[in-house]
């Protein structure tokens, strides 16, 4: 991948965030330096998109910053000047501006406030050094592009090094403080170019206005720049501006430190305030909270790094949303009520919290208060399903789930080009059935009503489900509801029946032949496909218009997140032997880790083309990719 590929973020913790690339060339419309979340985690604004900048040195000016402008032009060339970047412990640069003299940037976000920090170091033998920063600002939705316009206001308030600028009404304001010199000097940038936007088949060019020139004498010291929206989501910091950053930077080493791995680290970045609880964003840069994503991401972000404080907050204040049976799949960004369209999110929920309940066995973490909240939102959840509820999902006579009714989208495999649902999946898809005959059997240990759902159900899915001719699973039985109507396609959703579960829902010799037809049709280096090769509808690339990746999202395309469970299953089939978790880590855990420096750096992308060289594709920072590689790695330790 080239720098312009490669993706750092720093995320605050509200939901807000600053990322980019490593060339500092913006490509996205999500790449910025403050990007505020007004009602955490939702309503996005970016506020400050980046900055121009460039040092003088003994009087020669030299760029550090690169901008990409349409039709498809760099300037200026800062980044041909760059010589190392790192994202340990944060996003770090080192520029060569002279044949002896380097320049250092590092870039903060603290944890708990809409802020960041920046700072600039010069090291080496120079007689004059002086720094020069255009911020470059907009005042949007983080969805949306900005374009010159006479409303908006250049002018800042306050004086010196602590200025604010309120460049819309009831947008945000950007407080900026420094301590260099502040020079008025309006100016528009016009015509930047998005290219990550315009191979995704979008709007890509974007206007930006720039206030001044922030100068700095890099030869008296550090520069030291902090912004911070107003009015601020954290606590209003009023120290100096070199002790506030300092304190910022030894506050975060500190935290960042303890974290026992990079990946670690990488998953605290998705764990994110929503009301006075916390939840789990489902990915960086366009996602916000998804239902399903958080109890799949918990399992391993919370879980399988031992944060099960957080992995209880944030389940005891998702019980309290059970309706009818059901768990909203999505919080909107603004101004709609949840939506309650997913047939698995609520089961999830129970995997979860069994996965809580067990993981605290030992340890006082769950009250008896939370736990009794816990227990009675898996019982409305079976309960509601037993009954039925929204979208034709009813418990069936056979003691299997069926769900859906044309125009909607319940399971994971959830594109939608149009009215024209790409996967339907009305029926009883296989990964459903394996989530309720878990669920069952986590309720059925103290009630004996379950257990009588979980044996007839069990019955049924293995006389059912086994397809003789493929040596696998079904992927949908009884199709658009008809009796005996099966899509025999071979999806990775059977491996749910094998691993990633508690428990093992087909026999030992199916399994293991579920998991050789898995590895042989589906598996890669990156992750599960979504398809088979052989099927018509399979698709090598997952590029282009918005209605071409939609077709391609789950007809081929893989997902990394898909080698957790896979993962569970091959190690199981062959007795969890200390042998076989060597070789599962060998052969499919660590091409996943090697691809931690390919897209966004320290994670896992969202999905890749089903082909080599398998692109990233999606969201660069995936949430239930780093939670499943967690879950795989603990799931491979001797």
């Amino acid at each position: 991948m080239s720098l312009d590929e490669r993706e750092w973020l720093e995320a605050d913790g509200l939901g807000g965030f600053a990322s980019g690339t490593v060339s500092g060339v913006r490509t996205r419309r999500y790449h910025a330096l403050l990007l505020t979340a007004t009602t955490p985690p939702t309503g996005r604004m970016v506020l400050v998109n980046g900055f121009d900048a460039w040092v003088e040195i003994d009087g020669t000016g030299v760029s550090l910053s690169t901008q990409r402008y349409a039709p498809d032009v760099l300037h200026p060339d800062g980044y041909t000047r760059l010589e190392t970047f790192t994202i340990d412990p944060w996003p770090t640069w080192r520029w060569r501006v002279a044949e002896s003299v380097t320049l250092t940037q590092e870039l903060l976000v603290p944890r708990g406030g809409s802020r960041a920090a920046v700072r600039w170091k010069l090291e080496g033998a120079a007689r004059s050094a002086t720094l020069y920063v255009r911020p470059l600002l907009s005042g949007r939705d983080y969805h949306a592009l900005h374009h010159e316009n006479p409303a908006f206001n250049f002018t800042p308030r306050g004086e010196g090094g602590d200025l604010e600028w309120h460049p819309y009404k009831g947008v945000p304001g950007v407080r900026s403080r420094s301590n260099g010199r502040y020079s008025h000097r309006p100016q528009w940038y016009r015509q930047f170019l998005y290219t990550a936007e315009r191979a995704r088949g979008l709007d890509d060019i974007e206007d930006l206005a720039s206030p001044g020139e922030i100068a700095w004498d890099l030869a008296v010291g550090e520069a030291v720049w902090v912004l911070e929206a107003v009015p601020p989501t954290g606590r209003r910091d009023r120290a100096g501006v070199v002790d506030l950053a300092e304190e910022w930077w030894r506050a975060e080493k500190h935290r960042r430190s303890r974290f026992p791995s990079r990946l670690h680290a990488s998953a605290d970045q998705y764990l994110v305030a929503r009301g006075t609880g916390e939840t789990i964003i489902a990915g960086y840069p366009w996602f916000t909270d998804w239902g399903r994503d958080t109890f799949i991401s918990l399992r391993g972000l919370c879980l399988a790094g031992g944060r099960l404080t957080e992995a209880r907050d944030i389940l005891v204040a998702w019980a309290d949303a059970v309706s009818h049976g059901m768990l909203p799949n999505r919080f909107p960004d603004a101004g709609a009520e949840p939506e309650y369209n997913s047939v698995d999110a609520s089961l999830w929920f129970v995997i979860a919290v069994q996965d809580l309940l067990q993981a605290a066995a030992r340890r006082r973490v769950v009250r008896p208060a939370d736990r009794e909240r816990l227990l009675r939102a898996v019982d409305d959840i079976l309960r509601g399903y037993a009954g039925g509820t929204r979208f034709g999902i009813h418990v069936d006579h056979d003691g299997l789930v069926a769900a859906g009714v044309p125009g909607t989208q319940l399971t994971w495999m959830d594109a939608k080009i149009g009215e024209r649902v790409v996967t339907p999946r009305i029926g009883k898809p296989v990964e459903i059935q394996a989530l309720w005959l878990n669920a069952l059997a986590f309720a059925g240990r103290t009630a004996t009503d379950w257990q009588r759902y979980y044996d007839r159900g069990l019955a049924s899915f293995q006389k059912k489900f086994w397809n003789a001719e493929r040596g696998c699973l079904y992927d949908v039985i009884d199709v658009d509801h008809q009796d005996g109507q099966v899509d025999d396609r071979v999806r990775p959703n059977q491996i749910f029946a094998v691993g990633g579960l508690a428990s093992v829902v087909v026999d030992d010799d199916r399994a293991r032949r579920i998991v050789d037809v898995v590895e042989r049709d589906l598996v890669t280096p990156v992750g599960l496909r979504t398809l088979g090769r052989d099927a018509p509808e399979y698709c090598t690339s997952c590029g282009g218009s918005p209605p071409a990746r939609d077709e391609a999202y789950h007809q081929g395309t893989v997902w990394p997140w898909l080698m957790g469970a896979f993962v569970d299953a091959w190690v199981r089939v062959r007795h969890s032997t200390a042998e076989a978790k060597r070789e599962a880590r060998t052969r499919f855990v660590d091409p996943l880790i090697a691809e931690l420096d390919r897209a966004g750096l320290g994670h896992l992308y969202e999905i890749a083309d089903a082909e080599p060289p398998f692109t990233p594709r999606g969201c660069p920072f995936q949430a239930w990719s780093v939670g499943e590689l967690l879950r795989a790695m603990r799931a491979t330790s001797p």
